[in-house]
């Protein structure tokens, strides 16, 4: 059965697995359709479309007639089709055509996200604000056009700044465990190249984390692309040297705070079907931990990765809940009222803890969970 989180502060509550883009123009369009059909079947209600072309936002808008209510569409404002090809551009009145055509080959009157497009640059950011393109998103918002107000990018740095300056609301963010391991950089393609793998890595980037953290607090969803590294962590040439599973993906991106969907890509039905697999997959299954600690070359010690290997607790402690909360605050220098009822919402705190000291004995990754424990039952003071 599929399973549901809440987008931030949207409102909108969006399956834990949603839908990209990628695979439908294949067969001639008819693709489309059968994913559709296939998503509706499966609980699947969000969907992503990063694409231009004409076709595609046509066929798309085909197999929404009827069911519109029952899919929450993320789309791109500046992604454009000129000249027979996708293209990025920041030149407002092509953003504008853009969105005016892609709502006309949609046929709709909404969009529930709109997703500023492609942003991994400082300077990028700077144009989208004095360029008039976030001005532009805001009147659509306004207006009732869209909803809410999005932005995809591979950069935290850049992320973070358009959160805190430009109120976005949505973050589609590239998310897995490899990535995580890469600085914030303005060219993507350092983020799959071999060589940044081949050194001694060590532990999340800071730049990274701080994102996740201040997402949560700020109450903006994050929707997750190249959750599968584009099938790199899947098969024979995977970055990290380490064969990672569907599942073991899916449950790494949705254990990081903040992250709502997982945008799937599938080139079938079939590859639909296995990531919505997910969420029948038991414990096991989705275990990402003992895969990450075999990462060569790379050492986690001392970094929770939220990934519950500590439990069961003796005591009944959600222990990678109260960690999670606990990061929050402290990077905070506070405890924001969002993370203080999601603490005071456990059945036992970091109070009930007893020091026995047996989730230490099952951490793959070395964390001193007592002291955690300590840490968040004087931060949250029980």
């Amino acid at each position: 059965m599929m399973e549901y989180r809440r987008l931030g502060n949207t409102g909108l509550k969006a399956s834990v697995i949603g839908m990209g883009c990628e695979g439908m123009s294949e067969e001639n369009y008819q693709m489309c359709g059968k994913m559709f059909d296939a998503a509706e079947g499966l609980g699947i209600n969000y969907f992503d479309l990063y694409a231009s072309d004409p076709q595609l936002r046509r066929a798309i808008g085909k197999a929404l007639r009827g069911r519109r209510e029952k899919f929450i569409i993320q789309s791109h404002i500046c992604s454009i089709w000129k000249n027979g090809q996708y293209l990025r551009t920041r030149k407002l009145d092509e953003v504008k055509a853009g969105f005016e055509e892609m709502m006309a080959l949609l046929d709709v009157d909404c969009i529930d996200v709109g997703m500023i497009h492609y942003c991994d640059a400082m300077a990028d950011w700077e144009n989208i604000v004095n360029n008039g393109i976030l001005d532009y998103a805001r009147a659509l918002k306004r207006q009732g056009r869209i909803r809410h107000i999005g932005l995809s990018s591979h950069n935290p740095l850049v992320a973070e700044r358009a959160i805190v300056e430009g109120g976005i609301e949505v973050l589609m963010f590239s998310v897995n465990p490899c990535y995580d391991l890469q600085p914030a950089g303005e060219d993507v393609e350092e983020l799959w190249n071999n060589s940044n793998y081949e050194n001694q890595l060590t532990n999340m980037d800071p730049d990274r984390q701080r994102l996740y953290e201040i997402c949560q607090r700020r109450g903006v969803g994050i929707t997750v692309m190249k959750a599968f590294g584009g099938g790199d962590l899947l098969g024979s040439n995977q970055i990290a040297g380490v064969k990672l599973t569907v599942n073991q993906c899916i449950a790494y991106a949705l254990s990081r705070p903040a992250v709502s969907v997982v945008l799937a890509g599938a080139h079938s039905v079939e590859q639909l079907k296995e990531s919505v697999a997910y969420c029948e997959a038991g414990a096991e299954e989705r275990d990402y931990a003992a895969a990450l600690a075999a990462f060569p070359r790379v050492s986690w010690v001392g970094k929770c990765m939220y990934c519950s290997h500590c439990e069961p607790c003796p005591q009944f402690i959600d222990i990678a809940s109260v960690t999670k909360f606990l990061h929050l605050a402290q990077a905070q220098g506070g405890i924001p009222e969002t993370v203080r009822e999601h603490y005071k919402a456990l059945s036992r705190h970091a109070g009930d803890c007893v020091q026995c000291g047996a989730c230490e004995g099952r951490c793959p990754f070395s964390v001193p969970i007592r002291d955690n424990m300590k840490q968040a039952k004087e931060v949250f003071g029980y």
